[in-house]
């Protein structure tokens, strides 16, 4: 086995109708400007921030909505903020068809951990959360059981 197979598998938890953002390399206070901002404009009624790293943040918004209302406001969100590696992000999203945010810890970085919490939480960001504890789960065990 390399030392490559042996690194722990990034998981993470992808859907079509939950609006994600990844901001890398902002400010809590921007990222969580940006969030309310979103939240109130296209009406998401509430949303968590996860952080995934030193000044990384994941924020995930409650309400669903269609692919296509998905694309729309995290390609708002990444005009309106200048955010290249949100713009990045997007692009990617795009090509795979599902939005994607990492739940595993990925080289040195640990598990995303929520910062904060806005607004209602019982429908999109409930099953986020319920499909990360899954896939963490699962996670742990696949280490104890072979090594990885």
């Amino acid at each position: 086995m390399t030392e490559k197979s042996k690194a722990n598998p990034i998981l993470g938890v992808s859907d079509a109708e939950t609006v994600k953002l990844d901001f890398d390399d902002v400010s809590f206070s921007l990222v969580k400007f940006w969030a309310l901002r979103v939240m109130k404009w296209f009406k998401l009624k509430g949303f968590i921030i996860l952080k995934s790293s030193k000044d990384c943040y994941h924020v995930v918004f409650d309400r669903a909505v269609s692919w296509s209302q998905n694309m729309r406001i995290v390609a708002w969100v990444s005009l309106q903020s200048y955010s290249r590696s949100l713009c990045k992000w997007f692009l990617m999203q795009c090509i795979k068809g599902c939005s994607t945010l990492r739940v595993s810890p990925k080289r040195e970085k640990p598990s995303p951990r929520i910062v904060y919490r806005c607004g209602n939480q019982d429908e999109n960001v409930k099953d986020f959360l319920r499909n990360r504890r899954i896939i963490k789960k699962i996670s742990q065990k696949m280490q104890k059981k072979h090594g990885f």
